[in-house]
């Protein structure tokens, strides 16, 4: 019997299966609001069958926006353009949906992937960046302004008010972004962070600010909801943050209720040197996963359905989670089902369409 098509529970959160799509940028939204966009293209990925859908990076104030047309929840505006888009999708399927809070700190006031992605300038539409310390992602960049204690202060409410205006949309799951070089992995990381206060030296000492917006989060959502986070394992840069200091995160989580853990990497340093092959990552999940009892998502071109099966069997990640390669084939679960000779969810208007030789690939029911 297929892992990957067997439930799994995340919290009091039951996944029908064991695939996740994780969180994608769109960068089409607009003023943080979602568009018609959001509703075309989750809509699409709500009937794919996976275990849990991940909602985009999802920006807690304006100014910790990758892009000015990146996602956020941070009003009563942008609240009310994503509850728009969940409604219509849950009148036709019951997946379960998470989020991802974010904010961007030095990376933020980009230009879009598909203009050049570059650093805009104050003149052409940027805004000023905040960041650990006041140094750039790349050299050539405008240093990002250091933050304050009272920054801090309020850049944790925002997390907390954001994760507010998620659950009140009926939001299944939070996952705090940690990772990419954004700004709770711009904490953690010795190479971006280089405080002398409490929040910058030590590695107690730089992971004391994602632990207090997680906590913070935790306190402030009903009890047990659903809640993990989203981790580079490594900067894959010589003296930057690595497996050994993810792992002692993952155990201080661990003692705030976290309910999994999504293994990414990189992304901080333009320096980094990233083997581009099939698993590239799974090594890092594996090891944490052998460290914690958190459940442990992997993810980064797992594309055939036999490697996320052996991934599972071989016990190195509990989850698997699908990004560029849900975008490219959106059915992915559909035909891994096929393969495994396993079943997923799938509206009834689509169920004329399995095929011959499958006819209990649909589990067919209904509401």
């Amino acid at each position: 019997m297929s892992q990957l098509f067997q439930p799994f529970s995340i919290g009091p959160l039951t996944l029908q299966n064991r695939i996740v799509i994780a969180p994608m940028c769109q960068y089409s939204a607009q003023d943080g609001m979602a568009t018609d966009w959001h509703l075309i293209h989750l809509g699409n990925l709500a009937f794919s069958g996976a275990g849990l859908l991940t909602i985009e990076a999802t920006a807690v104030e304006p100014v910790g926006r990758i892009t000015s047309a990146d996602l956020g929840l941070w009003s009563d505006e942008t609240e009310c353009a994503l509850n728009k888009v969940l409604k219509s999708i849950r009148q036709y399927s019951s997946m379960p949906i998470s989020i991802q809070l974010a904010h961007a700190g030095r990376k933020a006031s980009s230009e879009l992937p598909w203009k050049g992605g570059q650093l805009l300038t104050i003149e052409n539409g940027g805004w000023e960046t905040v960041a650990p310390s006041a140094i750039s992602f790349n050299d050539s960049d405008r240093l990002p302004t250091t933050l304050s204690i009272e920054d801090l202060n309020r850049i944790r409410e925002c997390f907390v008010a954001s994760a507010k205006r998620a659950v009140n949309i009926g939001i299944d799951a939070i996952e705090v972004h940690s990772a990419h070089g954004y700004l709770l992995h711009e904490f953690l990381s010795p190479l971006s962070n280089l405080r002398s206060d409490q929040y910058g030296g030590s590695l107690e000492n730089r992971m004391r600010f994602p632990l207090e917006v997680f906590e913070a989060i935790r306190k402030n959502i009903p009890n047990n909801f659903p809640l993990g986070i989203r981790i580079s394992a490594t900067d894959w840069v010589e003296d930057g943050w690595d497996v050994s200091q993810s792992i002692a995160f993952t155990k201080a989580l661990e003692q705030l209720n976290c309910h999994f853990i999504h293994v990414s990497s990189g992304g901080l340093s333009p320096k980094q040197i990233i083997p581009n092959e099939p698993n590239y990552q799974v090594g890092f999940a594996e090891s944490i996963r052998k460290n914690t009892k958190i459940p442990v998502i992997a993810v980064g071109l797992i594309t055939d359905p036999n490697q996320a099966e052996k991934i599972l069997q071989e016990g190195r990640a509990d989850l698997i989670a699908l990004a560029r390669g849900v975008l490219y084939d959106p059915r992915w679960p559909w035909h891994a089902a096929v393969h495994l000779n396993a079943s997923v969810d799938a509206p009834p208007q689509y169920w004329r369409s399995q095929p011959s030789g499958h006819h209990s690939l649909f589990k067919k029911t209904i509401g």
